[in-house]
């Protein structure tokens, strides 16, 4: 560590003392979460079980909605769309740590790492406005059910979907542009195992005020705006369906909507995680294991979630099995 510490100070700095330190940063390195072998070992395993387990159960829930005719509503529509966000998301983040938990190579270089740091927060980003359109669709699908095909029809789905990836982008492109002048005087160490904008903005020597306070600014707008979103629908939601006379309309209408809660507790409740700090001392080693969470648990449990939970994700499922074993014994 002491070496990988003293390499970068070097790299760091200008060789000649009369021009202000800073560096044209071409490399970062990536601390990780350990050092210790036995844990990375661990570390590696859990990791690659649960992406593999991730990317097939998602990529399971993408094909079944694209081939079953039971799942062409707009509410697998959006599940499909959540299943692409879920893979991008942690396909961004979990291969390149596996390959340097394996390697032993820390080294990202440095466009390596604004790509990673742009795809993360876009994906991460997009998956919030989703949820907050699931929950929209959730809406209209219980308290609307007559005018459920007008309204959520195929070009509105289509449109939403779009407004929620270019609202992303807009959002993160103004903090992000202005991150591409940031200037590293003594390190290019980042105390994390993805390349993130705390960690990041820690080591740099230029002026961060205005880029922490834009990153501040946004993370509060898009977590109150799509919660604010998900409380109203899930409001209207619950009071429609304690007006439904039968116990068993209740259930079910319930159980439309479990799936969905589950994921938007698990989101909302890693991120109001990472911003309730015990102290600063410990304020990274929470971000890393919430990290951990949000980009490799979180996905894998979205396709068992709704798989578990959804009689018709299972019945298409059943079918997919039963079509793929025919075509193997012919």
């Amino acid at each position: 560590m002491d070496e990988t510490r003293r390499h970068c100070f070097k790299l760091g700095r200008s060789q000649d003392p009369g021009i202000r330190n800073h560096t044209s940063l071409t490399r970062f390195i990536l601390l990780g979460l350990t050092d210790d072998p036995q844990l990375q070992f661990l570390i590696f395993t859990f990791l690659l079980i649960t992406y593999m387990l991730s990317v097939t159960g998602n990529l399971t829930i993408i094909l079944l909605t694209l081939v079953d005719s039971h799942l062409k509503t707009a509410m697998y529509f959006f599940l499909q769309n959540f299943s692409f966000l879920e893979i991008s998301f942690t396909s961004a983040c979990i291969p390149r740590f596996l390959y340097s938990i394996s390697t032993g190579d820390r080294d990202i270089t440095y466009n390596a790492c604004a790509c990673q740091l742009f795809f993360t927060y876009l994906f991460g980003i997009t998956e919030f406005f989703l949820l907050a359109t699931m929950s929209y669709d959730r809406y209209v699908a219980i308290c609307k059910p007559l005018h459920y095909l007008t309204i959520m029809n195929n070009k509105v789905c289509k449109r939403l979907i779009s407004c929620c990836w270019m609202t992303a982008l807009l959002i993160i492109l103004p903090p992000l542009s202005l991150g591409l002048n940031l200037e590293f005087c003594d390190s290019n160490v980042i105390d994390h195992f993805v390349c993130d904008a705390n960690p990041i903005l820690k080591i740099s020597c230029s002026d961060t005020w205005l880029i922490e306070q834009m990153f501040i600014v946004c993370s509060v707008l898009i977590f109150i705006m799509t919660l604010v979103c998900v409380l109203l629908s899930y409001m209207y939601i619950v009071r429609t369906i304690l007006r439904f006379p039968s116990a068993k309309q209740r259930k079910k209408a319930f159980s439309t909507c479990s799936s969905h809660i589950i994921m938007v507790s698990i989101t909302y409740g890693s991120c109001i995680f990472i911003y309730v700090k015990p102290s600063a001392k410990d304020e990274m080693t929470i971000n890393k294991g919430v990290s951990i969470l949000t980009t490799s648990i979180s996905p894998m449990l979205n396709p068992f979630i709704y798989t578990l939970r959804n009689k018709q994700v299972k019945q298409a499922f059943n079918k997919l099995v039963k079509k793929i074993i025919l075509l193997a014994k012919n």
